[in-house]
């Protein structure tokens, strides 16, 4: 008697079932490990994110964890599907949102204040600089330099004598520094007294006149230029000598690229 044979019975597969994805969410490169948690994942022969092909990189033979590397997609929902010999699971969402960086940061300015010609270097600290550009109430900064995304420097430009406000600006928005820059002009010059304080009407008195920040000055004497106008080193000390006048007491007045200054007392013309 012959024994029939018996063939094996077909092996049962289970369709995959995927539960969630962590994280849940992603920058829209791609590039990052995301963990795929659900039943039977084992044997999984694609992994697709918004129908884009992922790269598997490890399966938990239990077939319950599944690792793979997101693929570049766009911002948005893009639905994860796991599949097996056994068939497609049903979608896990997963969201794809665009890389956002930092706003800039500016913590200080240093020096404080300069010239009003402009040309003071200066750094900035504060965090998230880089690729940033500097303003001084709008007018851009030149040589500017960034290091290591916390220090900023830096040369300014040319302004009016006052406070400004200095804005640091990146691609990722724009701060204001606190305390702004201060651009200061050049000093007033100061007139405390002239020597001698008369003179012939004819003029041609030599003269001296003592203050301060008196470089680059001239002088009038009761509106008339003086002449052979010389000012010292220090800028404390002014000479000259008087043109003609009428007699009587005139003003005597000191002018420099900063402002004038009246001299205390005036000239007699005698």
């Amino acid at each position: 008697m012959s024994v029939a044979t018996l063939s094996p019975l077909p092996q049962l597969l289970t369709q995959p079932t995927l539960i969630a994805t962590v994280p849940g969410c992603g920058p829209t490169s791609g590039g990052n490990l995301v963990l795929l948690i659900g039943t039977n994942l084992g044997g999984a022969t694609s992994v697709t994110f918004g129908g884009v092909s992922a790269s598997v990189v490890a399966q938990d033979p239990l077939g319950v964890l599944l690792t793979v590397i997101a693929p570049p997609h766009a911002a948005g929902n893009a639905p994860v599907v796991v599949t097996t010999p056994a068939g497609a699971s049903a979608p896990a969402n997963y969201t794809y949102v665009t890389a956002v960086t930092p706003p800039p940061i500016a913590l200080a300015i240093t020096p404080q204040s300069g010239p009003t010609d402009g040309g003071t270097p200066f750094t900035i600290i504060g965090a998230n600089l880089t690729g940033a550009s500097v303003t001084f109430d709008g007018v851009p900064a030149t040589s500017v330099n960034v290091i290591g995304g916390i220090l900023l420097t830096g040369v300014t430009p040319p302004h009016a004598a006052g406070l400004v406000s200095v804005q640091v600006t990146t691609p990722d928005g724009t701060t204001t520094v606190p305390g702004g820059f201060s651009y200061v002009g050049p000093p007033l010059p100061t007139a405390t007294a002239i020597t001698p304080t008369s003179g012939p009407a004819a003029g041609g008195t030599p003269f001296a006149i003592t203050g301060s920040n008196l470089s680059g000055a001239t002088v009038t004497v009761g509106g008339a230029a003086a002449t052979n106008v010389i000012v010292d080193p220090t800028g404390t000390v002014l000479a000259g000598i008087t043109p003609a006048g009428t007699a009587g007491n005139v003003a005597v007045v000191v002018t420099t690229p900063a402002g004038t200054a009246t001299v205390t007392g005036g000239f007699t013309y005698v």
